[in-house]
């Protein structure tokens, strides 16, 4: 199902289907559970939300309003997103802006636990997977943990490894405050 309102853009159909065609940027067998390997960082960030429907803010991620709200553009293919869902994020203005696409590469739905991993594509700048996971604990409040593996996909990648790093930094700063309301 698709809808623009207050969910970003949908992908135009040509951008969707190449999205769709590509292969994943990340390499085969990356797991986020598993050693780092060499050339790759680990981010884990966790913050417990005052919010205590565990659904409601699952709509919310789902519909990408954790994105939208960190100040990132999102064109997808699906909103809610889906397993497959095939996205564009965008950081930064207009015909300046850096493109990050990816694909949903895993769905979690339990009773107390929702949430997403989405793999790189080709463009990302990055090369890796991210988990937004949402945890519904015993007393009732909800923890958002975001995990990440990631190296630079290019050179030019690279040669701002530091600078990529602090823009992770911050816009997971964003992300961990952006579903409190």
């Amino acid at each position: 199902m698709r809808s623009a309102a207050r969910a970003g853009r949908p992908l135009p159909a040509r951008t969707e289907a190449a999205l769709r065609r590509a292969p994943l940027s990340a390499p085969a067998g990356l797991a986020l559970e598993d050693p780092v390997p060499p050339g790759f960082r680990r981010l884990d960030r966790s913050a417990v939300l005052e919010r205590r429907d565990l659904d409601a803010v699952a709509a919310e991620l789902f519909s990408w309003q954790l994105h939208l709200r960190a100040g990132l553009g999102v064109r997808a293919s699906d909103t809610p997103l889906g397993l497959g869902t095939v996205l564009e994020l965008r950081l930064g203005p207009g015909p300046f802006s850096l493109r990050a696409p990816c694909r949903v590469v895993e769905i979690i739905e339990q009773p107390e636990r929702r949430g997403f991993t989405y793999a790189t594509l080709p463009g990302h700048p990055e090369s890796g997977l991210e988990r937004f996971l949402l945890e519904q604990g015993a007393d009732g409040r909800v923890r958002l943990t975001l995990s990440a593996v990631s190296a630079p996909a290019s050179l030019p990648a690279r040669l701002a490894r530091p600078l990529a790093d602090a823009v992770q930094e911050r816009i997971t700063r964003r992300y961990l405050r952006a579903l409190e309301g």
